[in-house]
């Protein structure tokens, strides 16, 4: 029905000639019209496929994306309970290192306490060492003493008598010691 009325018109006002004027030439507008639908014949097909192609690559990345995401939310997920078990992980070794920090606190009080009793036996057994030096060399001194104000005493009055008794309390001690 358009068209009819198109034709009508054109038809109708042929002596006018409306087309025709300059700047308004109809006849201009009718090849653009054609080369436009020629054109749009034309590359209507590779529009097509090119918009096809475009709008399945974006359908594809999007799917890939998808994808993708998915995957990382496994991982999110998989980090987040690693995370989780963190925590406890954390908790255990801490207690772990306690007990073993108090282990190696009871062992060192005890191998301290060893060192000191090891320390004050060694020092006992010095100072009885001395002790028994001491005297010894005491008792020596108390003899050499002892044997010259016997020596002195003999010297300065000694009898007949008094050296038989010594030399019989001499004997006397020999035979003890010997036995």
């Amino acid at each position: 029905m358009g068209l009819i009325f198109l034709a009508d018109f054109l038809t109708a006002n042929a002596e006018g000639s409306w087309w025709n004027y300059p700047g308004l030439e109809l006849w201009k507008f009718l090849n653009l019209v054609v080369f436009l639908a020629a054109g749009i014949y034309v590359i209507r097909r590779p529009l097509t496929d090119g918009f096809v192609s475009r709008r399945e690559r974006i359908r594809r990345t999007f799917l890939e994306s998808k994808e993708q995401m998915d995957v990382a939310l496994v991982k999110l997920d998989i980090i987040d309970s690693r995370l989780a078990r963190l925590d406890s992980e954390m908790g255990a070794i801490k207690l772990q290192s306690r007990a073993e920090a108090a282990a190696e606190r009871d062992r060192i009080v005890q191998e301290t306490e060893a060192e000191a009793k090891r320390f004050w036996q060694r020092a006992e057994r010095d100072v009885e060492r001395v002790a028994k030096a001491a005297r010894r060399e005491t008792q020596r001194a108390a003899a050499r003493d002892c044997v010259r104000l016997a020596e002195e005493m003999l010297r300065s009055g000694l009898e007949p008598e008094d050296d038989a008794r010594l030399i019989l309390l001499g004997v006397e001690e020999l035979g003890r010691s010997g036995s």
